[in-house]
C-alpha cells in the first residue's frame, strides 16, 4: 500500500464525529484458563485525551488492552474503533483501523537483532510500500521526534539504556502517524527523572500530533501530571472514571487508598503548586 493510499484509508474509516469517541468498549467479558478476568466492562475514550487506566496488579489492565488490540479473544461484548465494530469489519476495514493504531508494549518489546532504525521501520515494512531511502528518512524523523540523537539509529537494543528503549518503542508506535497510541506501563523501570521526562514527551506529542493516548500505568506521578482522565479497574469492571479531582473525591475503598494515601497527597500538593 502506497503512503498516499494510507492517507486516504485513514479518512475513510468509521464515523469520526460520533460523539467524538475514538474507542468504545461495551460489556466486554474475558476469561483466561476458565478464570473470569473482565465481566461486562465498558469504557469510552475521547478524541485528543490522555486516559490513564489504573488498577491493582493482576486486575486485568493489560488483558483489556490486548483484547482491544485483538491479541486476546473476548467471550462477549463490542469493541468499536473510530466507529467501526472490529468484529463485523471486513479485512480491508480492519487493516485501515490497524494502521491508525500505535502500540508501546511493556518493556519496549524491541527486536534485539535489529538496529533502532530497523525497529522503527517494522510497521512501515508491514503496511507500506516505500523506497528504502524514504523509510530511512522517516525513521530518523521519528527517532528525533522522541528526543533521541541521530546516532542512536545505528545502535542495537542491547546498547541502550532503559529510558532510550522506551523512547525507541514510542518512535516505533508513531511510525505510521497513528490517531491513537496504546502505552502499556511506559514508565515502569525508569528512574523518577526519566519517567517525568517521558510523561512530558507524551503530553507534547499529544498536543503536536493531535493524538489520543490510552495509557496503562501504576505511576501516580503520571496520573497526576499527564492524564486528562483516569479509569479505575476493579471487581472485573470500571469502578470509577473521571478527572484526578473525581478520583480524590471517590469513596471507593481502593480508589480512596490509592489516590488519597500519603504519597498521593504529596503529589497533589506538588501538582497544584
Amino acid at each position: 500500500m502506497k503512503l498516499r493510499d494510507r492517507k486516504l484509508a485513514s479518512t475513510a474509516v468509521g464515523n469520526a464525529d460520533e460523539g467524538d469517541i475514538v474507542l468504545s468498549a461495551h460489556d466486554i467479558t474475558v476469561s483466561l484458563d476458565d478464570k473470569l478476568i473482565l465481566d461486562k466492562l465498558s469504557l469510552d475514550i475521547r478524541r485528543g485525551e490522555i486516559l490513564g487506566f489504573v488498577g491493582a496488579s493482576g486486575a486485568g489492565k493489560s488483558v483489556l488492552l490486548r483484547t482491544i488490540l485483538g491479541l486476546l479473544r473476548k467471550q462477549s461484548g463490542t469493541i468499536k474503533l473510530f466507529g467501526v465494530d472490529v468484529d463485523k469489519a471486513s479485512d480491508m476495514e480492519r487493516l485501515r483501523v490497524d494502521m491508525r493504531l500505535g502500540v508501546l508494549f511493556q518493556h519496549g518489546a524491541l527486536f534485539s537483532a535489529l538496529t533502532v532504525q530497523e525497529n522503527v521501520q517494522v510497521p512501515m515494512r508491514e503496511y507500506l510500500d516505500l523506497p528504502k531511502k524514504l523509510m530511512d528518512e522517516l525513521a530518523l524523523l521519528k527517532i528525533e521526534l522522541v528526543g533521541l540523537p541521530p546516532d542512536a539509529a545505528r545502535k542495537f537494543p542491547s546498547e541502550l539504556s532503559g529510558g532510550m528503549i522506551k523512547r525507541v518503542a514510542l518512535a516505533r508506535a508513531l511510525a505510521l502517524d497513528p490517531d491513537i497510541v496504546f502505552l502499556d506501563e511506559p514508565t515502569s523501570g525508569l528512574d523518577p527523572i526519566s519517567a517525568a521526562e517521558f510523561d512530558e514527551l507524551v503530553v507534547k506529542l499529544r498536543d503536536t500530533m493531535d493524538l489520543t493516548v490510552y495509557m496503562v500505568t501504576h505511576d501516580l506521578d503520571t496520573l497526576f501530571t499527564a492524564c486528562d482522565r483516569v479509569a479505575v479497574l476493579g471487581n472485573k469492571k470500571v469502578l470509577v472514571e473521571g478527572t484526578i479531582d473525581d478520583m480524590l473525591k471517590s469513596e471507593e475503598p481502593w480508589v480512596k487508598s490509592y489516590f488519597r494515601g500519603k504519597r498521593a497527597r504529596q503529589l497533589d500538593l506538588a501538582a497544584r503548586a
